[in-house]
């Protein structure tokens, strides 16, 4: 028997197995001594044991009265890691060192097609360390790869800073769900924030392969090394030779090569660091995943169906008749309702839309609070639950479509500004969230977290694709051929992907909204893997029509001839 002091601890309200009630080292009861004369024992429980390394000059510490489940919340969080994974193959350690060297070279210039560039070995070594580990590709890992790999595509495409930051946050949160496959609702979103709790242990993985690879590579590595260098060498050598020789060689060598100065090796090398990060995080969280599915809410306790019911069923009646007044509005016209309220057209349209708006995310926040505490002991509350949130979500697409419509209103009537397609493309796919929860509500709702994020992850990538500086544009040149005014001082601060639209102006408006994006252009020498194919082009139509810096630019604001009209200077909307 083992001394009683180096058992596991038990909790306080447990009682100690009989056999090991006594005290440790009780010699056992010999032949002589089988009836013992009764002794009187005291009522108390005896404590538990405690461990020796728990103890300080033969004293054990004094419980901790806010610490009372610790055991078994570490417990738990312990199972959500799988056990360490092997030490990292030659291959994904490549790939690795790879991803850091091209984010050195090709990520201090901005963003183009080098993000996708960089991507591609990250995405490799993970796959690399994923196979190691004996994981198998599943059609949910492949779609968020896929996914994430299509929205470093925005920053290839579009010159416009605002959806190239959404599709690269997007893109790092797909591939965090990539590695770690989660598909509730807590481990969705904490899936896609998983990346970043592998960086302390992938640096430890990282390096406990390097000390192998080198321990037992008996100079294999030294002659890696040796070939690469000489490798480098050569190029430079005959390269230089070659560029010396020929002067168009000299220019493409020059445009495929990095420009790299000693001014910018601090920067240079921060990027090495991030993308050596970046990518042995990936790999060993691809060979080693968080189960985030292993954390779950506790369900809340199911109501009553008239506590639970009669709220929900008032609010639908006032979404009713809130649609009703808006089918009045639109059979009797706008004019009637301003001259009712003492509201402006533009005053009705944006207040509205706001409005509308929050009332569209605050009933998603009811409708998840309804579920937690819905009925759930017999069919016939599972009925009422699809019955009462079922047209709860069709009322609220009502309003979601309300809201779009007031939108569409007031851009045609003042012109279409980033804050307005932003807010619209918002609405939009909060609408699309209703469909997919009424559509949990007829099919079943395991997939429901996963598609929720898809349909984010495909409105992020929509958005960068359909180019919003460029729609615009010619949004805002359509209403100028309608006899509409244009605000020129707005539409200069576009970023390139406008120059196609506001190339067909007629001058001076033409120069006035061009001639600052020609600047920038100007003074940004980038080399082809940080331009996008916005900016590429938009350096071809200004290099063959160039903006004429001596056209008046008079007004912020103005109309056809150069006149002041159809503008609302009291119009407190943010442009932005």
């Amino acid at each position: 028997m083992s001394d009683h002091t180096s058992r596991t601890p038990r909790p306080a309200d447990e009682p100690e197995p009989p056999e090991l009630s006594g005290q440790a080292g009780t010699p056992e009861p010999t032949a002589l001594s089988k009836a013992p004369l009764p002794e009187p024992r005291s009522t108390a429980p005896e404590p538990p044991g405690v461990p020796v390394h728990a103890q300080q000059g033969g004293q054990p510490y004094a419980p901790n009265p806010w610490r009372q489940g610790s055991s078994q919340q570490v417990s738990a969080l312990s199972t959500l890691r799988p056990a360490a994974p092997a030490a990292i193959r030659g291959a994904t350690l490549c790939c690795v060192v790879v991803t850091a060297v091209l984010s050195a070279l090709l990520l201090g210039d901005g963003l183009g097609p080098n993000a996708l560039i960089v991507a591609v070995p990250a995405a490799l070594g993970a796959y690399f360390a994923a196979r190691t580990a004996g994981r198998r590709l599943r059609p949910w890992t492949a779609f968020w790869a896929v996914g994430g790999l299509a929205l470093l595509a925005v920053p290839a495409l579009r010159d416009a800073g605002w959806p190239v930051f959404l599709a690269v946050v997007s893109a790092i949160a797909l591939g965090s769900l990539a590695l770690h496959g989660s598909r509730s609702w807590l481990g969705v979103f904490l899936g896609s924030l998983g990346l970043f709790s592998a960086i302390a242990d992938g640096l430890a993985w990282g390096g406990r392969g390097v000390h192998a690879l080198t321990a037992g590579s008996r100079g294999r590595l030294g002659v890696v090394l040796r070939s690469v260098a000489v490798a480098v060498v050569l190029l430079i050598v005959f390269g230089a030779l070659f560029a010396s020789a020929d002067a168009a060689f000299a220019d493409v060598l020059g445009d495929l090569m990095p420009d790299v100065s000693l001014t910018g090796t601090p920067w240079r090398f921060l990027l090495f660091l991030v993308g050596l990060i970046g990518a042995l995080a990936a790999a060993y969280a691809a060979a080693a995943p968080i189960r985030w599915d292993g954390l779950t809410v506790r369900p809340g306790k199911a109501r009553g169906r008239v506590e639970w019911a009669l709220p929900l069923i008032v609010l639908n009646l006032l979404f009713a008749v809130f649609i009703a007044v808006q089918l009045t509005v639109l059979l009797g016209g706008y004019d009637k309702v301003m001259a009712e309220t003492d509201l402006s057209y533009s005053e009705y349209a944006r207040q509205g839309f706001w409005q509308l708006l929050w009332a569209t995310v605050l009933t998603l926040l009811v409708i998840a609070l309804a579920l937690r505490w819905a009925p759930r002991g017999k069919s016939t509350d599972r009925t009422l639950v699809r019955t009462v949130l079922g047209a709860l979500c069709l009322l609220t697409l009502i309003v979601v479509a309300s809201a779009l419509r007031r939108m569409d209103l007031y851009v045609d009537a003042y012109g279409l500004t980033r804050l307005r397609i932003s807010v619209a493309a918002m609405e939009l796919w909060l609408g699309v969230v209703l469909v997919l929860i009424m559509a949990a509500g007829v099919f079943g709702a395991r997939m429901l977290p996963r598609a929720v994020a898809a349909s984010a992850a495909v409105a992020v990538l929509a958005f960068g694709l359909i180019s919003p500086d460029g729609l615009i544009a010619e949004q805002n040149v359509q209403r100028y051929r309608d006899d509409h005014s244009i605000d020129v001082a707005y539409l200069k601060d576009l970023s390139a992907d406008a120059v196609p639209a506001l190339d067909t102006l007629p001058e001076p408006l033409r120069s006035c909204a061009l001639l600052g994006i020609e600047r920038s252009l100007r003074s940004d020498d980038v080399p082809w893997y940080a331009t996008s194919w916005g900016e590429a082009r938009a350096r071809d139509i200004l290099k063959r029509h160039p903006a004429d810096p001596t056209q008046p630019c008079t007004g912020s604001r103005t109309g056809i001839g150069g006149s002041d009209r159809d503008i609302d200077e009291s119009d407190p909307y943010d442009p932005y």
